[in-house]
């Protein structure tokens, strides 16, 4: 027999095992902090650019029955978090497929955000829920520098160009504008969930929206999620049969190396070990 002929024969059996293969719910990791410029000591992080592929990836099988989100976030830049969120809805309502939110570990502040992504939201009866608030950090360094008798010149034209420069005195002035920039984005935070969860949420604004965190048990009776339960249970009871694919975001080139933590030049290693440390503090204010 010919070459042509094995695989024509090989040819009906091919097309039925396609044809008998079961749905597919793809699921995306949305892991770490999330920040539009992740350093190199960062080993997760979430941004627009290294999920987007992920995200398309997910939204493209052939059999796709519904996407889900593995959501373990502290939160972080809130316009990624809008951004990423509004890309969801963009390809669900494209593919017309539901998407399940699961929170894990923790889906906090922007975490949160992006787990209203979600048709629907699930938890853990002891993930970390919430967080609805808006949060800014960073650190003094004028004290550090006048230690070891460095001078600061900075040329401006522009009295507020450099609010809340970390090498200068810190300004009651330049503290109220960012409260009032935070109480803005306070205020569309609390606005998406509300379109998001709608009749669902069960408690005032004051107790949903004032930055507290709760478990997934807790969470369940405010209306933040809709059922306590892993990723795995939910699709095996909602999808009988059903393949999961799992759609990895993009790493940084040193982690895929195994090389996160290596900085190459000397200069960056303060800025980049205080970014490590406030990736490190947003996990420590829940514990993890």
């Amino acid at each position: 027999m010919s070459v042509t002929d094995k695989i024509a024969a090989r040819l009906p059996r091919i097309v039925s095992e396609r044809t008998e293969r079961g749905p597919v719910v793809a699921a995306v990791r949305l892991h770490g902090v999330i920040t539009p410029t992740p350093t190199p000591m960062a080993r997760n992080t979430i941004s627009m650019q290294n999920v987007e592929s992920a995200l398309t990836r997910a939204f493209e099988h052939d059999r796709l029955v519904a996407v889900a989100l593995l959501i373990n976030s502290p939160g972080g830049a809130p316009t990624q978090s809008a951004l990423i969120a509004e890309r969801v809805r963009e390809l669900a309502g494209r593919k017309k497929v539901p998407v399940l939110a699961f929170c894990e570990d923790l889906a906090a502040s922007g975490g949160y955000w992006l787990a209203c992504a979600g048709d629907e939201i699930y938890a853990h009866g002891t993930s970390l829920v919430g967080s609805i608030g808006v949060v800014s950090a960073g650190f003094g360094l004028n004290g550090l520098i006048e230690r070891y008798g460095v001078e600061r010149r900075v040329h401006t034209a522009g009295d507020n160009k450099v609010r809340l420069d970390p090498f200068s005195p810190e300004k009651p002035e330049d503290v109220e504008w960012l409260k009032g920039l935070q109480a803005q984005m306070h205020e569309q935070f609390a606005d998406w969930v509300k379109e998001r969860r709608g009749v669902k949420l069960k408690g005032a604004d004051d107790e949903l929206f004032n930055g507290e965190v709760w478990t997934g048990a807790k969470a369940l009776e405010l209306g933040l999620v809709d059922g306590i339960g892993t990723m795995r249970g939910v699709v095996a009871k909602r999808y009988p049969g059903a393949e999961i694919a799992i759609a990895e975001p993009r790493r940084p080139l040193l982690a895929r190396l195994g090389l996160a933590g290596t900085t190459t030049r000397s200069g960056d290693f303060l800025l980049e070990g205080l970014a490590a440390l406030e990736e490190r503090a947003r996990w420590s204010r829940f514990g993890l």
